[in-house]
């Protein structure tokens, strides 16, 4: 059974070595668009940025493990075109016979199109080249627009290296809606505390000969604009092939797409989860890697629901954080805040119907496996006193 791999990333990679540690004797073919080895994102906005880790640190496997292992890497390459009915994979003249496929396509930024035609400067984060273009940019006057995790990073970062930095973000607090205004709120002390100019309810009005109006009327001239917005999954291979997609690549419980021989897994995936009861979509390293790993099996023969709860973390400043399962579109009913700062350490646990739907902690690394061990269970007794420590909950 040949299979082959499309995407450059970690999900990519560790399906590879998956296939290999289960017995797979098959052809493996993994097609990634970039130069670059299959690397993990997070440290483009952290280590990577922050000039403390080297690129290659990013890399999932080094060349030697691909070919010691008789994967066929063909970096660089970019795939044009899938024939779900011949099971072919193009890649300009190249192509790839497949009797399993793997979609790992990714996700890429959004876009602010009146912006980048405006003569400012403008970058985006998303790929290594991005990443270390960046890091040596971090310097003067940088406006950041978006605060969320990746806007968020690069403003740390800025601020570590000593650049002056605006964040500029619609909403009234950063993060608002992925952590709420409780945690919202802390965030941008964070932030603030570290000389960030937070500017929260605005947007950009104009730019225009270097200079960036924003709706409150402030006025900045940056020497670069980072734009942290989101990303949109890279769907197009699957839509022009007739993959069923809606904001994403439409998989189900077992990552297999509209069609029986083709899988999808990381940021393109919009997964029915049978642990959540409806679909969600995850942008972040963990759900890539596992779902990596899951697709691999299920391609050989173990459909095996894919139930792991999301997981992401953040690192900004002295604080890191961590945070299992999802709130939902729906929110939560309660929600419980043990400790007071972000840098001191804090837990947070969200609860909805009864259920514990998503915890996380900041700088309180003893309470994670406390967290993913209440989140999908019934809201034990006690949930409701933030007195009450988070490690009694579990007991």
């Amino acid at each position: 059974m040949d299979i082959v791999i499309i995407g450059g990333g970690i999900a990519a990679a560790h399906a590879a070595r998956e296939l290999r540690e289960h017995g797979h004797e098959g052809g493996i073919v993994v097609l990634a668009a970039e130069r670059h080895l299959p690397y993990e994102r997070p440290p483009l906005s952290k280590g990577i940025l922050l000039g403390d880790a080297t690129p290659e640190s990013a890399h999932v496997m080094e060349q030697h493990w691909y070919d010691d292992n008789d994967v066929d890497l063909r970096t660089g390459t970019e795939v044009t075109s899938i024939d779900l009915d011949r099971r072919q994979v193009h890649a300009g003249a190249e192509s790839a016979p497949y009797d399993r496929l793997l979609i790992a396509t990714g996700a890429t930024p959004r876009r602010l199109d009146d912006l980048d035609s405006a003569g400012v400067p403008v970058t985006y984060l998303r790929t290594l080249d991005d990443s270390l273009a960046l890091r040596d940019a971090l310097m003067g006057t940088i406006l950041v627009v978006g605060a969320g995790w990746i806007g968020l990073e690069v403003a740390a970062a800025a601020r570590l290296a000593g650049a002056e930095v605006t964040v500029v973000e619609p909403a009234e607090q950063p993060l608002l809606g992925v952590l709420g205004p409780e945690l919202g709120v802390k965030f941008a002390e964070l932030h603030r505390g570290h000389g960030v100019d937070l500017r929260l309810g605005t947007s950009i009005d104009s730019a225009a000969d270097g200079t960036v109006r924003l709706s409150d009327g402030h006025e900045v001239t940056p020497d670069l604009v980072v734009v942290g917005i989101g990303a949109v999954p890279d769907e197009t291979l699957a839509r022009e092939a007739g993959l069923k997609v809606d904001n994403g690549i439409l998989v189900d419980s077992t990552l297999r797409t509209s069609d029986p021989y083709v899988f999808a897994v990381g940021d393109v995936a919009n997964h029915d989860h049978p642990a959540l009861g409806r679909r969600i979509r995850v942008e972040h390293w963990d759900t890539a890697m596992h779902q990596g790993q899951a697709a691999a099996r299920a391609m050989l023969g173990e459909d095996e629901p894919y139930d792991r709860m999301p997981y992401f973390f953040t690192d900004q400043y002295d604080m890191g954080m961590e945070y299992v399962g999802s709130v939902g579109p729906d929110g939560a009913d309660e929600v419980v805040v043990r400790g007071d700062d972000l840098v001191a350490g804090l837990t947070v646990l969200w609860a909805k119907d009864g259920t514990v739907v998503a915890g996380m902690q900041a700088n309180d690394w003893d309470a994670t496996d406390t967290i993913r061990a209440l989140v999908g269970k019934p809201v034990p007794e006690g949930f409701a006193d933030p007195d009450v420590p988070l490690a009694d909950l579990g007991s």
